[in-house]
């Protein structure tokens, strides 16, 4: 039962920030490079979506595998534990606060790219996206770190 959960803790993880990597690399630069800014923001949006409910089921499996491990809610303060509810915070921010906000900047513009870039709908969103991307570049760095300690074998 231990290699089962310790391969569910190591998946879970890896899946997220897979997806993660995937998500950078290859959807906001393909999105980007075959469709209109307008069109290309509705779909990573919707594809972050995606991510932040991979993400969620990810930390859930990831909680449930360490706590199932140890027999004990102590599990919950080694560090790549912490770290996935570090991971966790930050997706929900994103999730619940600086999208909406975003989506609903979007909806009144109704197109982020022929809004002039001095309008204050434009410049918020735009402070809102740099927000988006730090959120989600924490999450990447705090999960590689969690997967290494993983992996590895916390003592």
């Amino acid at each position: 039962m231990d290699s089962v959960l310790k391969f569910v803790k190591i998946l879970a993880l890896g899946t997220w920030v897979g997806s993660i990597v995937y998500f950078v690399a290859i959807v906001t630069r393909g999105a980007f490079a075959v469709l209109t800014r307008d069109q290309a923001g509705a779909l990573v949006g919707f594809t972050l979506a995606g991510l932040h409910e991979i993400g969620v089921i990810a930390a859930v499996a990831f909680v449930i595998a360490a706590i199932g491990l140890e027999m004990s809610i102590k599990a919950m303060a080694r560090p790549a534990a912490l770290g996935v509810a570090l991971m966790l915070l930050l997706t929900l921010e994103s999730q619940r606060v600086v999208i909406p906000r975003m989506d609903a900047l979007r909806r009144e513009m109704g197109s982020v790219d022929m809004t002039p870039p001095g309008d204050p709908r434009r410049a918020e969103f735009n402070r809102l996206h740099g927000v988006s991307v730090d959120l989600e570049a924490g999450v990447l760095i705090v999960g590689l770190v969690a997967l290494f300690l993983t992996v590895r074998g916390e003592t």
